[in-house]
């Protein structure tokens, strides 16, 4: 199917939905449905649910509120802490089927309260290559995920966003900070500050695509191939330094191979119980 008639079942699937409430998180994805769900079922038939968490970071909500103000769009927010919700916090293989569980319940609820018909999430196609446990939390709960249905995959998302005018078209791909974490290695308040103020950095220093990954006293930095040279620039590398060891890390490494999506997920098994 080209994305031409990938656009037109995905409007048509929104059609037939009637009403509809997104879980919104301002990323490009579900930046992407909740305009195509705007611009198909209207502003009075579309809420937007945003849910704040210590995972997720000031400026991306704050991204997600000038999202949703510029589609025109009513953006519900709930306050939300996944260290709260047993099981998250040991970090086990499905800690993302515990936070998008919880999440989609609270979707579920403001759904039904505000006679919405279905609830929507951001998956594509794409999702179904890596471990995404938190698919198995929207099947229970009746979730919908309209751009995978209709098979549109992360760069014809891009596109498609870049027709449209989004600010998003190009955004970098955005994981809660719980991602930054190898599975078993317990996540806590302190430790996702940690994360936060180092890529904070880079984000402030020009990156666009970047990971910082949490080792013990070590902090594993991924970042586009092409931005490598860029890191060990002698006055960058010194700031940088500085500014990752003043977040309580004792060692900087720098990944080789670069940014990848998942890489945390390498050597987990298909299916984990835990």
């Amino acid at each position: 199917m080209d994305l031409a008639r990938k656009q037109q079942a995905l409007d048509a699937l929104l059609a037939s939905l009637g009403s509809a409430l997104v879980a919104f998180s301002g990323g490009v994805d579900s930046t992407y449905l909740l305009w195509t769900a705007h611009r198909v079922l209207g502003a009075e038939r579309v809420v937007a649910l945003t849910a704040t968490s210590p995972t997720y970071p000031a400026f991306e909500f704050a991204e997600s509120q000038a999202l949703a103000r510029q589609i025109g769009v009513r953006q519900l927010t709930v306050e939300s802490n996944e260290l709260d919700i047993p099981g998250f916090a040991d970090n086990p293989p499905r800690r993302c089927y515990h936070c998008k569980h919880e999440l989609f319940a609270l979707c579920v609820a403001k759904a039904r309260e505000f006679g919405l018909a279905a609830v929507l999430d951001g998956a594509n196609h794409d999702d179904l290559a890596d471990y995404r446990p938190g698919r198995d939390a929207a099947q229970e709960l009746g979730v919908r995920s309209p751009l995978l249905e209709v098979g549109l995959t992360k760069n014809e998302i891009r596109e498609l966003s870049r027709q449209a005018g989004l600010p998003t078209a190009a955004k970098q791909p955005f994981a809660c900070l719980a991602s930054r974490f190898p599975y078993g290695t317990t996540i806590t308040a302190e430790r996702l500050q940690q994360i936060d103020q180092c890529e904070t950095f880079l984000r402030e220093h020009g990156f666009a695509t970047f990971r910082v990954r949490y080792h013990g006293d070590t902090a594993r930095i991924e970042v586009a191939v092409a931005d490598l040279p860029r890191l060990i620039e002698p006055e960058l590398r010194c700031a940088l330094l500085a500014a990752f060891r003043n977040a309580g890390f004792t060692y900087i490494a720098l990944d080789l191979e670069g940014y990848r999506t998942g890489s945390m997920n390498a050597g987990i098994a298909t299916n984990p119980q835990s």
